[in-house]
């Protein structure tokens, strides 16, 4: 049960690794120099191609390949994004709860930190413009945020597009796994209906790949495409050349959208195995389980701590992650993220029926612990 529940893998098992082998194996006996050398800090040039013509298609973004710049994942975006983009001290809004990684970006350029509620429509705006109407930037996950599973609704999309073309600031969308909607056809991206060119447009392939492939890309305004070269330049060059040829081979033959179309069947049905089970323990674990996404939330009895209850979990062997920790101002109930992509079946069943056990346990400690009136 070493990855059970673990939050954006993808199910490494089930990805076709003979086809990338093979894949790989001829990109190495070619022996083409033009990846063999030092190439562009933008990127290969074909895996760039690639991408903008899926992502017009998939998600509305209109862009032009120049646009696009190959980097080591998501992450080092965000610390691109952070780097250009900010002076010391300017306000940065984020999500509260949201993802660890955008604190961490946006505290390396020693940006003002300002947690931002979601709520049931995602990133609160109204509230963000009172708060601090003047922030050089802010950091949303609208298709699927991270950690609740909220969609932002349309109306505070408009508005904050219309915000950031007013403030002249900028709008770092991350799309981090927009490929895994079950009910319908994927939203359109912010990029895909800003007027203004203020949507900075952020894509991984760790969870429609594998997360060790490293891979992910920024679609720039025209304006600063140059600024994320040169941090790129400055900072490793360009990301694994071999790598990103073989990724583009697999994206032009055809494989990356027949993986993606088999991941979406399987993930679906792993999410609702695992709200099947968690159903069987009883009212200990609510799940929430979106039309979308990697990962469920699993709300736990409010007089439980999260972290707690993960630890617990975790020297039974299940890497629950506890919600709390996702938070700044907004606290909310307590309550655990499990991943289900990467679970393996015959895993699933007995695992929730452990963490059921630890959560009873748990609950018992805890309401014999409260003092009487």
């Amino acid at each position: 049960m070493a990855t059970i529940f673990q939050v954006g893998q993808p199910g490494l098992d089930d990805f076709p690794h003979d086809l990338w082998a093979r894949l790989y194996a001829n990109r190495v006996r070619r022996g083409e120099r033009s990846i063999m050398n030092y190439a562009d800090p933008a990127g290969y040039g074909p895996l760039r191609e690639q991408i903008a013509e899926r992502i017009a298609t998939t998600r509305g973004v209109t862009c032009d390949p120049k646009q696009v710049i190959i980097v080591s994942g998501s992450q080092q975006a965000l610390e691109f994004s952070a780097r250009l983009l900010l002076d010391p001290g300017d306000a940065a809004w984020i999500e509260d709860p949201g993802y660890l990684g955008t604190r961490a970006a946006l505290a390396s350029a020693s940006a003002r930190i300002v947690p931002i509620p979601v709520d049931a429509r995602g990133f609160d705006v109204e509230k963000a413009i009172v708060r601090e109407p003047d922030a050089r930037i802010a950091y949303v996950t609208p298709s699927h945020q991270f950690p609740l599973g909220a969609t932002m609704s349309l109306e505070r999309r408009l508005t904050l597009i219309k915000w950031a073309g007013r403030a002249k600031s900028w709008i770092v969308e991350d799309d981090y796994d927009n490929e895994f909607r079950y009910q319908g056809r994927p939203l359109a991206a912010l990029h895909a209906i800003d007027p203004y060119g203020r949507v900075i447009y952020v894509g991984t392939f760790s969870k429609t790949m594998f997360p060790g492939l490293r891979l992910g890309y920024i679609v720039a305004p025209p304006e600063i495409v140059d600024g994320f070269v040169a941090a790129h330049l400055a900072t490793d060059m360009h990301t694994h050349l071999l790598d990103q040829a073989v990724l583009a081979d697999f994206m032009a033959q055809g494989h990356y959208a027949r993986h993606l179309r088999k991941m979406r069947v399987l993930y679906r049905q792993r999410q609702q195995q695992l709200v099947t089970e968690s159903a069987r323990i009883g009212d200990v674990l609510r799940i929430q389980a979106p039309p979308h996404g990697l990962h469920v939330v699993g709300w736990l009895p409010d007089r439980l701590n999260d972290v707690t209850v993960a630890e617990h979990a975790r020297r039974a062997g299940i890497p629950a992650w506890p919600l709390s920790l996702h938070t700044d101002e907004n606290k909310q109930p307590p309550a655990l993220l499990l991943g289900f992509a990467g679970n393996r079946d015959r895993d699933l069943g007995p695992a929730i029926r452990r963490l059921g056990h630890i959560i009873r346990m748990l609950e018992k400690s805890a309401a014999t612990e409260m003092p009487e009136d």
